[in-house]
């Protein structure tokens, strides 16, 4: 278990940094009230929630964003030399910048387990954040671990937060609940870091983790650009003069490729249109006018930051995140767009998130199910049952590859709980 100490945090002047696009993405998952949204804010200086649901309840609803940079003091030795700031607190030197990293706040509660399904499908690495002050795992802890396997995210760090709330016997009892149940999974061999995000204690051994346990991952820029959205909204305040309104913003994060000011874009599955009694979906073009990661323009965009794209697009065509699940490329170079869907089954053996252990019971003809594919979320009917495969009828389309691994939920009780994945048959 690493050691613990406390950094007493001197008040430093920030010299500004030349913009650059962050690197790698980051995701931070666990169970409701563990710290996520308080470690973000340690990590980057931004705290996530915003939505007034969010404020009011102490919860992440939707998917958080934030970019930092993480430095070295050349002078410093150990993890006193790592942080986030370009000059050293300990001795107020120069630090080098190491890279800037994209950080995506997952929420952790039950009900709000789709939307971190939807975030998975943009991260790189995890960490997974317990609360010290509880006993590991709890419920969500156990599903959001599952769902990183099965879109799998290898690279995890298991952040054991709220140490400072307990004795060191019982942070020690907990490191071993933690060690028992990561046994055997994909976070088997993870990396282990004790915190207190409140206090700010430890959070340069952690900096220091995620450099040395997070490899910037290789982006093959040569393909055509890929962008799942995580988020769309309207950023005109009401009584904007006709003349001053600005296009909708699309958020999310590229898979692969790059993206451009000025290209001209395309928006699928799109949206509805009902005619003559029949439902289609329309692509949306539009053009991109401007990319921002954080606080800063870019000209351009790689995959590994979190990005907003300032387009062309009718505001209303995307506020209270009417396009989230969408997917953005140039056109006609976009994966299909399937109302319907044959799946292969991979199920659990038990239903994950539930207190109490339940077996996954076959998927049956006629029962409704939440998927997941990349950062969409839909529910399909199951119309048809063969030997290997079976067929869902979607109320919503999915622009998907045939690759891609979908998650599937089944509603248990009066939650949608996680029993698998899919794959295209």
């Amino acid at each position: 278990m690493p050691r613990v100490k406390k950094v007493e945090s001197k008040k430093v002047e920030s010299k500004k940094e030349p913009a650059r696009q962050p690197e790698i993405s980051i995701g931070l998952v666990g169970h409701v009230d563990h710290g996520k949204t308080t470690i973000t804010q340690r990590l980057s200086g931004k705290w996530t929630d915003t939505h007034s649901e969010e404020v009011k309840r102490g919860i992440t609803i939707r998917l958080g964003y934030a970019n930092a940079s993480f430095y070295k003091c050349e002078k410093c030795k150990g993890a006193e030399a790592y942080g986030s700031n370009p000059i050293c607190v300990h001795c107020q030197g120069k630090a080098k910048i190491l890279r800037a990293v994209s950080f995506v706040d997952a929420p952790g509660h039950e009900t709000l387990m789709a939307t971190m399904l939807s975030g998975s499908a943009i991260i790189d690495a995890a960490l997974l954040l317990v609360a010290a002050d509880e006993e590991c795992p709890q419920p969500q802890t156990k599903e959001h671990l599952m769902a990183l396997q099965i879109c799998g995210i290898k690279n995890i760090i298991i952040v054991q937060n709220k140490i400072d709330l307990v004795s060191e016997e019982d942070a020690l009892e907990n490191y071993k609940q933690i060690k028992a149940f990561i046994k055997g999974s994909i976070a088997e061999h993870a990396p282990i870091v004790p915190i207190s995000a409140k206090n700010d204690v430890n959070i340069d051994v952690l900096i220091q983790t995620i450099e040395e346990a997070f490899p910037t991952p290789k982006r093959d820029l040569k393909k055509e650009p890929l962008m799942f959205v995580a988020r769309s909204f309207d950023i005109n305040k009401p009584g904007t003069p006709f003349m001053n309104i600005q296009g909708g913003v699309l958020g999310g994060a590229l898979k692969q490729g790059v993206l451009k000011v000025g290209d001209s874009i395309e928006i699928r599955p799109g949206r509805k249109i009902e005619r003559e009694g029949k439902v289609f979906w329309l692509p949306i073009p539009t053009k991109i006018v401007g990319i921002h990661t954080g606080d800063t323009a870019l000209e351009s965009a790689e995959p590994g930051a979190s990005i907003a794209l300032l387009s062309s697009l009718d505001p209303s065509l995307v506020k209270s995140d009417s396009l989230t699940g969408t997917v953005v490329g140039h056109a006609g170079k976009l994966p299909e767009v399937y109302s319907e869907m044959q799946l292969v089954p991979h199920l659990l053996e038990r239903v994950v998130g539930t207190e109490k252990e339940l077996q996954v019971e076959a998927i049956k003809k006629g029962e409704n199910l939440m998927l997941n594919v990349n950062s969409s979320t839909t529910v399909g009917l199951v119309t048809d049952l063969s030997k290997n495969f079976f067929t869902v009828k979607l109320k919503i389309p999915v622009c998907a590859e045939k690759t891609d691994k979908i998650t599937v939920s089944r509603l248990v009780g009066h939650r949608f709980r996680l029993i698998g994945y899919c794959t295209f048959k």
